[in-house]
């Protein structure tokens, strides 16, 4: 078994990392989990959260706000927003919050009494808001 696998993130912006890496630890959906070489294949979603990779170079974080992970032989994450975190500045948090706020009261319009896309929304606009609290960011 192999001590590294190849990681690539990407969001619609940029390619933020294309490195060999020893773990991953990707905020899953379902739950967090850690991605290491070996690992059994899956494709996961992601939620909102801190995505840490170890490499031989060190650690990097980066945060992203929901996507997809794909693993097998390497690890692709396709993110729908992502950045390095010393990139998230308490403004650029304050604007994916009120994104997120958009997105909960466009869910209530558009689904009257339909509760699923609205709880979506709502549990986005929670995620976004406990993990930039977890990294010392307001969302007031």
């Amino acid at each position: 078994m192999a001590n590294t696998m190849q990681f690539d993130l990407v969001s619609p912006e940029r390619r933020l990392a294309s490195l060999e890496v020893t773990a991953v630890q990707i905020p899953g959906a379902e739950g967090d989990l850690t991605a290491m070489p070996g690992h059994a294949p899956l494709i996961t979603t992601l939620r909102p959260g801190i995505l840490r990779v170890e490499s031989t170079e060190g650690s990097k974080e980066y945060v992203v706000t929901g996507g997809f992970a794909q693993l097998g032989d390497t690890l692709s994450v396709l993110a729908e927003k992502a950045l390095p975190r010393e990139e998230l500045t308490q403004e650029a948090f304050k604007d994916l919050i009120a994104e997120a706020r958009a997105a909960v009261d466009n869910a209530k319009e558009v689904f009257n009494n339909e509760p699923g896309p609205v709880d979506d929304a709502a549990k986005l606009l929670s995620d976004m808001v406990a993990m930039g609290g977890h990294i010392g960011l307001s969302a007031d």
